[in-house]
């Protein structure tokens, strides 16, 4: 078994991550078109040849040609020699086994979860709600886990506001003040996110981890590929996404420890997006599970342009550091230098800093574990290339992936099951027949004038024989009237009528 994966070379030294501490997470950084890409599509096809699942955001559609054998690109050629590499054993121009996903549904499986397994916080998150309205949020989600109603896709989430709206009063002593605007503000908020398409990230059948977390025939991890470049114009969406994704790994996964390899390994991309403006109790959540979920055998690799995209708690804890070069042309850009620079284990013969603005495409500063856990002088490596494919595939090479999966028609057609939404709606429907009933009581009540008979029991009616079950016309009209109109404003129309059919006080004979 393969016990490490490599990174690229130092000369004729070779810069590896070991297998068993892949799980210590890492960082891939530097700026746009200094090679990251390529970077990840290396790091993401070494690990699937290691029988790693991997998961993947591919933002600018260029990551789906790791479904396809490469060969054929002149540069990759000319690396792959001055490396050496296709003389040593395991390189090779081949394919690597692929799912394709899609939250929009355009480009792979869809990708759905409930709204229950999402939870309040990261709801709220992706709304952008304040403390108030978050408050709301939370009081639906523990009525509906009182009342045992599934929280499935957006129209159970509006039939339940609805529902906290109308019983606010009901609710107050409870949970406290219910303001109506607030659910207003929340129902329009879920207004905007349906325009962007993110009502399709929720609803059944939804995603099962396990089916992301394959092997092939040959012991290969499946590579998970997200498809993101639409997907990345509404980056609430995505960030929450990731951070539910992480979140349900973490808890349902169990512990392992330091195995000799990674059950799984995700990279996200455009990381910053998952802390921008995040509230600090969501933070210390992130924080939480990327430092205990490494020993669920899971290895978080985030990719960004600067290393200062990823909050300094989060940063501490990734030991496998790629970083490519950085431009320094603002005092900011000078600080991401510097803070890049001093994360690494400083090397006797390397001036980082200076490095780091001196990279060319396809090198990179490195620094990985060793076996005892400790950071690696860093280096200046050239990054081998991938195996697979460089750049985008076609649509046809996509939909052939994709109807060949191991998933194909498992998530293709959505299921809509009874849920908080039809719950609720059978209860307004029920209590709207029962507040009729009593008025079209009252209304035949009003039609029997000091002339109506004494009420007589079931009992006597039945034995006398004479009741012929007719009505006069008046009657008739009366209960057309009834059935027609039911409400206040009816039954006094009705009565207007009457009474200038009658002659007003005359009696009926």
């Amino acid at each position: 078994m393969t016990t490490s994966i490599l990174v690229g070379k130092q000369g004729e030294q070779g810069i590896s991550i070991l297998a068993r501490m892949a799980n210590r997470h890492g960082l891939v950084a530097g700026a746009t078109g200094t090679g990251k890409t390529v970077t990840l599509q290396r790091l993401a096809e070494q690990f699937s040849r290691m029988g790693v699942p991997v998961f993947l955001a591919d933002i600018k559609g260029d990551l789906s040609g790791i479904s396809q054998p490469g060969g054929g690109n002149a540069r990759v050629a000319e690396r792959a020699a001055e490396m050496g590499l296709e003389q040593e054993e395991g390189f090779d121009y081949s394919a690597n086994p692929v799912m394709f996903w899609d939250i929009l549904a355009e480009q792979g499986h869809p990708v759905r979860t409930t709204l229950s397994e999402l939870g309040p916080m990261l709801l709220s998150r992706l709304l952008n709600l304040n403390e108030v309205q978050e408050g709301v949020i939370n009081i639906a989600f523990h009525l509906a886990d009182e009342n045992g109603w599934l929280l499935l896709d957006l129209k159970d989430l509006r039939a339940l506001l609805s529902h906290v709206a109308d019983n606010a009063s009901t609710l107050q002593t409870r949970y406290g003040n219910v303001s109506k605007a607030s659910v207003g503000a929340i129902l329009r908020r879920l207004l905007v996110l349906e325009q962007q398409g993110g009502e399709r990230l929720f609803g059944e059948p939804a995603l099962v981890l396990q089916d992301m977390m394959q092997t092939d025939e040959q012991g290969r991890g499946y590579i998970n590929v997200l498809a993101a470049d639409k997907l990345i114009h509404t980056p609430a969406l995505y960030s929450i996404f990731l951070l539910w994704l992480l979140s349900e790994l973490f808890e349902e996964l169990p512990e392992v420890g330091d195995p000799d390899k990674p059950k799984m390994v995700l990279f996200f991309d455009e990381a910053h997006l998952m802390f921008d403006d995040a509230p600090k109790v969501l933070l210390d959540k992130i924080e939480k599970v990327v430092r205990l979920i490494r020993s669920k055998g899971v290895g978080v690799y985030f990719v960004t342009q600067n290393p200062l995209d990823v909050p300094e708690a989060v940063l501490g804890q990734l030991g496998n550091r790629v970083q490519h070069a950085l431009r320094a042309y603002t005092p900011k850009d000078q600080k991401a230098v510097r803070v890049a620079a001093e994360t690494f284990r400083q090397n006797p013969d390397l001036d980082t800093a200076t490095a780091i603005t001196a990279l060319g495409v396809g090198e990179a500063l490195v620094s990985t574990l060793d076996a005892e856990g400790i950071p690696g002088m860093v280096q200046r490596v050239l990054i081998a290339p991938p195996g697979s494919r460089l750049g985008p595939i076609t649509a046809a090479e996509r939909a052939a992936v994709v109807a060949q999966s191991l998933v194909s028609g498992v998530y293709d057609a959505a299921v809509d099951r009874v849920s908080a939404y039809e719950i609720l709606e059978e209860r307004a429907k029920q209590a709207a027949a029962a507040s009729a009933a009593p008025e079209i009581r009252d209304l035949s009540d009003d039609f029997g004038g000091a002339d109506k008979p004494a009420p007589q029991s079931k009992a006597r009616r039945q034995s006398s024989g004479r009741s012929s079950g007719r009505q006069s016309p008046i009657e008739a009209f009366a209960s057309s009237a009834m059935r027609s109109l039911g409400t206040q404003i009816g039954r006094q129309l009705v009565r207007g009528i009457m009474g200038s059919l009658l002659g007003g006080g005359t009696r009926r004979r």
